[in-house]
């Protein structure tokens, strides 16, 4: 019998969500960089909801987070594109049971209680330090940037999703799933 794309991607996510991480998995003796990602799609002109102003298309927006080695560790269900990291990281709840300023994450950030590079002040640069400290965090948080580069290699993930888009959840979470499958 032949499956459709859906039902296949359905089945798929089905089986392979064991090997899926979820947020109360990861080790809270561990630090994580994290940073979201748009998952982009059709413009669906009836759905403003999906609409991002900073990307300038339609999608979905996951959550990804990696330790300190470039290891990927989770990745959040898709929330609609329109939402800011901020909102989408306190929906997924993932920093809940971590001691505060133990985490690590990109000005999107800020006020969550995460290590940030320092925003600009408008009445005045950035100090010598702010700088310094601002650099130093990038170091740092360049191993999310080449954790998400190589998760988005699989083409559904970079490319505009043009199914139906109420499948579009399902199809993210099987590409999850395969995704820590091969990590296995």
């Amino acid at each position: 019998m032949l499956l459709s794309g859906y039902e296949a991607y359905s089945r798929l996510a089905i089986v392979l969500a064991s090997f899926v991480p979820t947020a109360e998995d990861l080790d809270r003796g561990t630090q994580y960089i994290y940073d979201g990602t748009l998952l982009p799609c059709w413009s669906w002109r009836k759905h403003r909801e999906l609409y991002s102003g900073k990307h300038k298309t339609t999608g979905k927006n996951v959550q990804v987070a990696c330790d300190l080695y470039g290891q990927l560790a989770w990745i959040s269900d898709p929330v609609d594109g329109s939402r800011h990291d901020a909102h989408c990281i306190d929906e997924s709840s993932v920093l809940v049971e971590f001691p505060e300023r133990s985490q690590l994450g990109d000005k999107g950030y800020v006020g969550k209680g995460i290590i940030t590079p320092i925003k600009k002040p408008e009445c005045r640069d950035l100090l010598d330090w702010e700088k310094e400290f601002s650099s130093q965090v990038n170091k740092i948080r360049y191993m999310i940037e080449q954790v998400i580069a190589n998760f988005k290699t699989w083409r559904i993930m970079h490319t505009d999703y043009r199914r139906p888009l109420d499948t579009f959840d399902t199809t993210i979470s099987a590409v999850v799933g395969l995704n820590f499958y091969q990590m296995a």
